[in-house]
């Protein structure tokens, strides 16, 4: 029992001896050597109703103020950014320029240690934006601009019959001109031709029964 545990107490040194050879040779991960975001205010994905003052990114890293990049974007991509950004060791400010209400990007582009760029971007929509610039006078709904007193210029109207009439010659109003169609069919020679075919036909059935008479005799 005793000859085991110390074959075994003695193949502890090797073991380690190959763990440490190991762990030198094997040369870092790149994942060492990146840097990358590990925070933002606003954070990402924020909805925010009160404009910042400015905007901060925090990296793993110190960074390099020759090789880092920062833009930020508003809605129908405005460039928000109020200045050139700030650097603190691993963190960068950037003055915000707040715009109209909508989705703000705030992209950036950092160098790692190993001289590979990393680049991403954090959102967040800010809820209230600047109002509307006053002075901006919209167009009338009818489509017409409007005046100083408020009022569309009136249009002068002209009766058509007064435009189309020569000078010296008196208005027709265009009511009076137009017959109606039932006084056409219905007037007074339509009625006459009615009556005298009554008397025809009244005529014609007189002599058909004096011809049935004459014939009865």
């Amino acid at each position: 029992m005793g000859g085991r545990v110390a074959r075994v107490a003695g193949l502890v040194p090797g073991v380690l001896g190959v763990a440490l050879g190991v762990s030198l040779l094997v040369p870092a991960t790149p994942a060492w050597a990146h840097n990358s975001l590990t925070g933002s205010d606003p954070r990402d994905g924020a909805r925010v109703a009160a404009a910042p003052e400015r905007i901060e990114l925090r990296f793993l890293s110190r960074l390099d103020p020759g090789t880092t990049k920062i833009t930020v974007a508003g809605p129908d991509n405005v460039d928000a950014a109020g200045g050139a950004p700030t650097f603190s060791g691993s963190r960068v400010r950037v003055p915000f320029k707040p715009g109209a209400a909508g989705l703000y990007i705030v992209g950036y582009q950092v160098a790692s240690s190993d001289g590979h760029p990393i680049t991403g971007e954090v959102r967040f929509t800010l809820t209230t934006g600047t109002p509307a610039d006053p002075s901006a006078s919209p167009a009338s709904p009818g489509g017409a601009p409007a005046t100083s007193g408020g009022t569309a210029p009136a249009t002068p109207t002209t009766s058509p019959s007064t435009a189309s009439a020569a000078p010296g010659t008196p208005s027709v109003s265009p009511t009076a001109a137009i017959v109606p169609a039932s006084d056409e069919q219905g007037g007074p020679s339509g009625w006459l031709w009615a009556l005298g075919g009554l008397v025809v036909l009244a005529a014609l059935a007189a002599g058909l029964l004096l011809r049935r008479r004459a014939a009865r005799r």
